[in-house]
């Protein structure tokens, strides 16, 4: 039995611990349907923190200014993100000293990768990376990434360098934007079908449903 091909895109940021949630829940949901998709997966850039200095500012303190964030309350959302992860296989590994931070070069490497075969790869090592491992956005940690997944690293050099793909990052979210988008994760199915947040995978499942052949 021929595959259905699905074309599934996702408006994400890599610090976005709900983008990691909903993407569990969506791989969770195509890995229920076997091998009945044939599945097509492109990553857009949604820098929630633009102006964030490259050096970052603490997570705790970022999010008590932004949304008045107290401490009990980001101790109660990092256990429940915690648990949230768990349940799609991801590690949630947060510390007091943890910062938010600018993503626009992580971003330019995903339009980048966009025409390779590894974008998705890329994706989820960034998450991995920032929220696994503990670690920032220097241009030396990501171009390690970018070599570990298999990616030309004299040419993603290239690209930060340059910023070669700094416009066409802009003009993706500048797109995003016009078209209402406020907050990620977004998922647009066969560029018809959109789902806005983590949604749970039964959500996932019911849209995916009405691909099949």
């Amino acid at each position: 039995m021929s595959k259905t091909q699905i074309n599934i895109d996702i408006v994400s940021d890599v610090v976005c611990p709900w983008c990691v949630i909903g993407y569990g829940r969506l791989k969770a949901a195509l890995a229920n349907f076997d091998t009945k998709f044939d599945v097509n997966i492109v990553w857009h850039p949604f820098e929630l923190n633009p102006n964030m200095p490259k050096e970052g500012e603490n997570l705790r303190q970022h999010l008590s200014k932004k949304y008045g964030t107290t401490l009990e309350g980001s101790i109660r959302a990092r256990a429940m993100l915690t648990e949230e992860g768990k349940k799609v296989g991801f590690k949630f590994n947060y510390f007091d000293e943890m910062k938010m931070l600018n993503t626009h070069q992580c971003h330019q490497l995903l339009h980048w990768a966009k025409e390779s075969d590894f974008q998705n790869q890329l994706a989820e090592a960034f998450f991995e990376h920032f929220f696994s491992n503990r670690g920032t956005f220097t241009e030396p940690e990501l171009i390690h990434i970018v070599g570990k997944v298999g990616l030309n690293t004299e040419q993603a050099q290239s690209v930060l360098a340059n910023n070669s793909c700094t416009e066409a990052v802009k003009l993706s979210e500048a797109h995003w934007h016009r078209n209402g988008i406020h907050g990620v994760p977004l998922f647009i199915f066969n560029s018809e079908k959109a789902l806005s947040g983590a949604q749970e995978v039964a959500t996932f499942e019911n849209v995916l449903n009405q691909y099949l052949k």
